[in-house]
């Protein structure tokens, strides 16, 4: 490590179990209130207030700052266990961990801490990147402008996850006066600012996504950042957190397939014992579904290594290193992807195996985690990412580091 890269306080880590139990009880309490909130699309504000008070926020903050200098294998551990809680919880807060990652990556200076005392002091910042519509593929119509001596931003935005619970939200958008991409941090404590719950979607119900509008909402020239230098690996970054949901979800199923069955009062005339808990076929699912999510964590977690490698390797000068573990970094959450969606797609589809139909009622929302895990897998399609991981692999074709979506060219009348 340089001699400069000593002089800036990274985040390498700290003790998991200790850091752990400061919110497992609350992670308790939420889990409580899962199966309600999910039954009645009740917005988990309560949740996120415990989490914003307990400094969940701030966990990747380094210490000097009042941060807990977690890695970021850790912080996606800690995201597992919440995800077991709730899997709408991390997708919630999915927009403000980017940041806050975005933010560790920033040269050091006064605008940088200002950032770190407001993760510590519970801000949390929401998302607002894709435009739905006709906008065409590579563009965005959220544009930020002067107007009266003062910047401001106007657009329309979706899949807005976590905005709802946010002071903040991380723009995408273009400069009006030279097209140029930016993120644009804007605060939601104004008029302008405008978030609809509306998001449609038969799973991850609870995450505040949605619409939200942006009316002359004023943003701060600081906080109006060129997007070429976002932190490298964020694609990467943002779905490991896709991976760290699915994993929690497999946790769930294991938890929720034990529960029920040891309960279980019912048996079949054709099954093995007089009790389903003391049924080796049973016994069987259970086990097959406990060991899914055992690996769906445990590829997970190893698919955040370079990740944390890439930030490290950021403040090294050495950019070979920084380049290859982007690269990593990207390969291997794809990677991850494939195989997590799979095991955890199984286990919630498997759960059912190991119960008679009256596991379907609506009032056990046990088809939460399907419906969960199914939303997750499909916010970033699988095929592409198994054809990057194949490129790679036999041609050395680097993988994209940046994607967008939007509309096609038109084909024509026929």
């Amino acid at each position: 490590m340089t001699q400069s890269s000593r002089q800036i306080d990274l985040s390498t880590g700290t003790d998991y179990d200790k850091l752990a139990e400061r919110f497992r009880p609350i992670f308790g309490r939420i889990a409580e209130g899962s199966v309600e909130r999910d039954r009645t699309r009740n917005v988990p504000h309560d949740a996120i207030q415990w989490l914003k008070e307990a400094g969940f926020g701030a966990v990747r903050v380094p210490t000097r700052f009042g941060g807990a200098g977690a890695s970021l294998t850790q912080l996606f551990q800690l995201l597992v266990e919440l995800a077991e809680a709730d899997s709408n919880l991390p997708q919630a807060l999915r927009a403000h961990f980017g940041f806050v990652e975005d933010r560790l990556n920033a040269p050091p200076d006064a605008e940088r801490d200002r950032w770190f005392d407001r993760f510590v002091s519970g801000q949390i910042v929401g998302g607002a990147w894709t435009e739905t519509g006709s906008v065409a593929i590579g563009s965005v119509q959220t544009k930020v402008s002067e107007k009266d001596g003062r910047l401001v931003i106007n657009g329309s935005k979706y899949y807005s996850t976590g905005s709802i619970f946010a002071d903040w939200i991380d723009v995408y958008a273009q400069r009006s006066n030279d097209n140029s991409d930016v993120i644009a941090a804007v605060s939601t404590h104004q008029p302008g600012v405008v978030r609809k719950d509306d998001w449609d979607g038969f799973g991850q119900t609870t995450t505040g996504s949605g619409t939200t509008l942006f009316e002359d909402a004023v943003v701060e020239e600081e906080n109006v950042i060129d997007f070429g230098n976002r932190f490298k690996y964020q694609t990467a970054f943002y779905q490991l957190f896709h991976l760290a949901t699915l994993a929690g979800i497999g946790h769930a199923v294991t938890r929720d397939a034990a529960k029920q069955v040891s309960e279980r009062k019912r048996i079949y005339s054709h099954g093995n014992a007089p009790h389903v808990s003391e049924d080796a076929q049973i016994q069987q699912v259970v086990g097959e579904i406990a060991s899914w999510a055992y690996a769906a964590e445990a590829v997970a977690l190893q698919a955040t290594h370079p990740s944390q490698r890439a930030y490290e390797a950021h403040f090294s000068g050495n950019t070979e290193l920084e380049h290859a573990a982007n690269v990593a970094a990207e390969i291997e959450s794809a990677q991850a992807q494939i195989v997590v969606s799979e095991l955890v797609l199984r286990a919630a589809t498997h759960l059912f195996n190991a119960l008679g139909a009256s596991a379907t009622s609506t009032s056990k929302a046990l088809d939460r985690h399907w419906r969960n895990a199914r939303t997750i897998s499909s916010h970033n399609p699988l095929v592409y990412k198994a054809r990057i991981v194949g490129d790679w692999a036999i041609n050395g074709t680097e993988p994209p580091y940046v994607w967008k979506i939007g509309a096609g060219p038109s084909r024509g009348s026929k």
